[in-house]
């Protein structure tokens, strides 16, 4: 009689442990999705501010990888914003302009996005590569998770661009 209460509470044990898995694998996944979503459009807001920064600086170079930042399609989005960093890091940035100080906070809270993303997709694919959940396919219902992979994108006043008073 006993063993039929062992291989109940067993079972009920292991129940427990796939349903909590599979949940955390939901979970991992919908996060992933969610910071990707917040990356996006912090991409989007340095973008439009790098775009307003060349239009007050007349910076044709700057202006033309906004816009093409800014209208990148998925598969060439990560080419688009590093060649936009490259362009922010060429700019001179003073630190008393609006603008610039806009394009320097958006560029903080990117890095920020981008560092949270790689996190949350790390954790997915972590989770994903578990032999249970590969056994069992808990993660079918969705797409593998991808890494963005793009230069740091933080960028600084340069110290000789600060102006003394």
């Amino acid at each position: 009689m006993w063993w039929v209460v062992g291989a109940v509470v067993v079972v009920a044990l292991v129940s427990a442990y796939l349903i909590w898995t599979a949940g955390r694998v939901d979970r991992l996944h919908t996060r992933v999705e969610a910071a990707a979503r917040a990356l996006d459009a912090h991409l989007l807001r340095r973008a439009a501010a790098a775009a307003v920064l060349a239009e007050e600086r007349f910076a044709l170079e700057l202006y033309a990888a906004a816009q093409i930042a800014l209208g990148a399609g998925p598969d060439e989005r990560e080419a688009a914003e590093n060649d936009l960093t490259r362009q922010l890091r060429a700019t001179s940035l003073p630190g008393d302009v609006p603008t610039a100080v806009a394009v320097v906070a958006a560029s903080r809270r990117l890095a920020l996005a981008r560092q949270v993303h790689t996190d949350l997709v790390r954790d997915a694919l972590s989770a994903r590569d578990r032999p249970v959940v590969r056994v069992l396919r808990m993660a079918r219902k969705h797409d593998r998770p991808a890494y963005f992979d793009i230069d740091d994108p933080t960028i600084e006043p340069r110290p000789s661009d600060l102006r003394v008073a």
